[in-house]
């Protein structure tokens, strides 16, 4: 091996550096997560609506998206590293406001804060392993390292967060972040690289107002018709996103240093690794946010007990990244993007049929199953959309890779969190002599009706459907990814032995 090739090999600072990187996207996906077993003592605290439950989860991961492309764009100007420092600083500061917040809608309006910080860090974890793995074989594998921290990350926050609700208040949830963050920024001001792109042309505003509003508008919109709410604010939220989107796609075409590149999308290798990646995180993030709640109201799991249930999604995904390399270069990326999405499929329709039956071991091997399934799809996705554009182009790939990612987590709870309150509330049959409060409650939530102090008949009315709207929204997902695993096998190229 020549001194040129041994310089570009990273070393033992280099690995550490990933540590570093590796550790903050963890914390930005625990955090979309990490509030599920949280629910109940939420309810009990702030005696949030069901709107406002789905929004306390979601108003994160849709800051995300909505400021990730933008966040990337400003990264390139003033400097990845920098930028991602003084994110950290932010997230630090967001997470206390998070925990003190009084009220529900102070503590979406905190999570929004949140996922705005969370967006200045994202897209510089990427770009800056780029630069610091030169070697392809070694940046196949940290992608992979890095890949797996958003999926263990989002499997892990209900662990986390039942873990400290066992001995603290909710608002412990969000303090945890503080010391994480502390450790990022120290090690991350002494490891990281400072990095910066080609582009200098001024950030189009315009655009990055318009990529906001073709989101949540349209999110808004599906949870309004799911709930039979279909009324003006329903019609006008889908004509504003759908709007804006397309006079946001029109603009880019037109500018001459664009948000997003449109044409990046032609490339059907990071078209269908970015849908892929999408889909297979909307139905990951929506279940989980459920199943912990399921753990807890249906199967009388403690939150740490729960949190411990879903273990085996983490475990999948660790187990399964050691395996990522030899089997990409076995049969190709598109082969094992369409396998992984397969095997998270299958796991999903597993799982609807392990709700309804008694005992642990059926959850346990589901579970399993669709972490070593989405482990293995997030993994081989980021690594297709990173290697399916030239290199000067990366960064744009990049920050779109993670907005699929992150408006796959908010739409995963926002439509599939809307899915399942239809079928709970449709699926719901309460016994003679419930109070007009009971009914009220019932009708809200299984988290109101607990909360609400019901007689047991009517809490089992209230689990019943709870299971029945997990078991169906759980094949709807699976549908959804099965689709996807189709797609990724014939779109995505396989060139086999490639890396």
């Amino acid at each position: 091996m020549t001194t040129t090739l041994r310089e570009r090999r990273a070393g033992t600072r280099e690995w550490t550096a990933l540590g570093v990187l590796t550790l903050a996207v963890t914390v930005l996906a625990i955090d979309a997560t990490v509030l599920a077993l949280a629910i109940p003592a939420l309810t009990r605290a702030l005696a949030p609506s069901a709107t406002e439950v789905l929004w306390i989860g979601d108003s994160y991961s849709f800051a995300i998206a909505g400021l990730l492309v933008t966040m990337g764009n400003l990264a390139d100007r003033v400097g990845r590293r920098r930028l991602l420092l003084v994110g950290s600083v932010a997230f630090g500061g967001a997470s206390i406001v998070a925990a003190f917040a009084p009220t529900a809608g102070a503590l979406i309006a905190a999570r929004a804060l949140l996922g705005a910080a969370g967006a200045t860090i994202m897209p510089s974890t990427l770009a800056i392993i780029r630069d610091l793995f030169r070697d392809s074989s070694q940046r196949t594998f940290a992608i992979a390292i890095w890949s797996v921290g958003f999926t263990v990350g989002s499997a892990a926050g209900p662990l986390v967060g039942g873990a400290l609700l066992e001995h603290f208040w909710w608002g412990a949830v969000f303090l945890i972040n503080v010391p994480v963050m502390v450790v990022v920024l120290v090690l991350g001001a002494v490891l990281l690289p400072e990095s910066r792109g080609s582009g200098r042309a001024p950030i189009d505003v315009a655009s990055a107002v318009l990529s906001v509003l073709a989101i949540v508008p349209v999110v808004f919109a599906i949870k309004q018709i799911a709930r039979g709410d279909v009324g003006a604010g329903a019609v006008a939220g889908l004509a504003l996103g759908v709007a804006a989107g397309w006079v946001f796609v029109a603009r880019q075409g037109r500018l001459a240093t664009p948000l997003v590149d449109m044409t990046l999308f032609r490339i059907p290798a990071f078209s269908g690794a970015v849908a892929a990646n999408l889909v297979s995180v909307f139905a990951f993030s929506g279940l989980i946010f459920f199943f912990s709640q399921y753990l807890q109201l249906v199967r009388g799991y403690s939150p740490f007990t729960a949190g411990l249930g879903e273990l085996p999604l983490s475990v999948g995904a660790v187990v399964i990244v050691a395996f990522i390399a030899g089997i990409v270069r076995r049969f190709g990326r598109g082969r094992a993007l369409g396998a992984g999405l397969g095997a998270a499929a299958v796991g999903l329709a597993g799982l609807a049929l392990a709700e309804a039956q008694p005992g642990y071991v059926g959850l346990a091997l589901a579970l399993g199953v669709i972490g070593i399934g989405v482990g293995l799809a997030t993994a081989v996705s980021t690594d297709a959309v990173v290697t399916s554009v030239p290199r000067e182009r990366a960064g744009a790939a990049s920050s779109i890779s993670e907005m699929a990612y992150e408006l796959g987590v908010a739409l995963g709870i926002a439509v599939l969190g809307s899915v399942h309150g239809a079928i709970y509330r449709s699926s719901l049959s309460l016994p003679e002599g419930a109070t007009a409060a009971v009914r009220e409650a019932a009708g809200e939530s299984l988290p109101q009706l607990t909360a609400s102090g019901a007689g047991e008949a009517f809490l089992a009315a209230g689990r019943e459907a709870f299971t029945a709207a997990m078991q169906q929204t759980s094949l709807v997902a699976a549908v959804l990814v099965a689709v996807a695993a189709v797609v990724s096998w014939r779109v995505v190229p396989s060139e086999v032995g490639s890396r």
